[in-house]
């Protein structure tokens, strides 16, 4: 084909980088064709990423967005540079394919088939840069934007050593007591500021382990509602399974109930009918034929 199927924008997958955190950025598709393109999206590190969806149509003069997902990372790349690439395959299907009419024969070349392939490169991004570290007298100091719990309970003396080492060449200039204290706070003050990170460290480790301590509270309990709706599940099972037993036996006994009913009513019919019959009239044919016989033989026995 003499122009391309599937304009992409953008064409470079920027993911703000931050330690153990995951990073997300969306891609457009625009079909530029008249007819409906199946695309499907590859990449070098299928374990770093998670690409949703992965497969999908794109109808005529339309667009199609698909989310990449950069999980979390436990350390920096060298250089903030990555060489994951990802591959977008597009090609054409026949009117009306949807996104559960989609086979990996549409993206095989073998049959002869038209795939369009765009690369695309995976773009680093740092987050927004944090406080800003100026150095004083060889002390750096940090001024962050934002009291931190651990702050909020320290020393007032800690809390503005920063303040104190800024007003001290004003101090200096003003005051000859100052010049002679100001040796034991310089000195001073750099340990304080040492100090200042490792609190603030400890404070975020002491958040993350208030958060994993939430997540894991929460997740417990939904395991807890979930084996409990688990158990309701059995226990209504067994009682169905006891109510199939109690009809199926019922029915049972029903039917043979019908076939005792029927049984007796055949026999009492039967009772019926002989009790109605009526006694025969007269003498029996074999008394008659035998009386015959004998009245013949006592003839010829008179006669001769």
């Amino acid at each position: 084909m003499g122009q391309d199927l599937v304009e992409i924008q953008p064409r470079e997958l920027k993911f703000t980088f931050e330690l153990k955190k995951q990073s997300s950025c969306s891609i457009q598709l625009v079909n530029r064709s008249n007819e409906y393109v199946a695309f499907k999206v590859k990449t070098t590190s299928p374990k770093r990423y998670c690409v949703r969806p992965n497969t999908g149509v794109i109808l005529p003069r339309s667009t199609c967005d698909f989310t990449v997902t950069m999980q979390a990372q436990r350390t920096a790349p060298p250089d903030m540079q990555l060489k994951d690439k990802f591959l977008v395959q597009c090609t054409v299907v026949p009117y009306g394919t949807t996104d559960e009419d989609i086979i990996p024969a549409f993206f095989s070349k073998e049959n002869g088939r038209y795939i369009e392939e765009n690369k695309l490169r995976v773009v680093l991004v740092s987050p927004p840069e944090s406080p800003v570290l100026q150095p004083i007298n060889g002390a750096p100091n940090q001024e962050p934007d934002f009291e931190d719990p651990i702050l909020r309970g320290m020393p007032t003396g800690v809390k503005e050593a920063p303040a104190i080492i800024k007003e001290l060449p004003t101090s200096l200039k003003e005051s000859p007591t100052v010049l002679k204290e100001s040796p034991t706070i310089l000195k001073e003050s750099p340990m304080i500021l040492k100090e200042t990170p490792a609190i603030l460290k400890e404070s975020h480790i002491s958040a993350d382990q208030v958060v994993n301590k939430v997540e894991h509270s929460h997740l417990s309990h939904v395991t807890e509602e979930v084996e409990d709706l688990k158990s309701k599940l059995n226990n209504l099972e067994l009682k169905l399974e006891e109510a199939d037993k109690m009809i199926i036996r019922l029915y049972e006994e029903n039917k043979t109930t019908s076939q005792e009913r029927n049984k007796l009513q055949q026999e009492i019919a039967l009772l019926r009918r002989k009790s109605v019959a009526r006694p025969q009239v007269g003498f029996p044919f074999l008394f008659v034929v035998f009386m015959a016989l004998t009245g013949m033989v006592l003839g010829y026995l008179v006669h001769t």
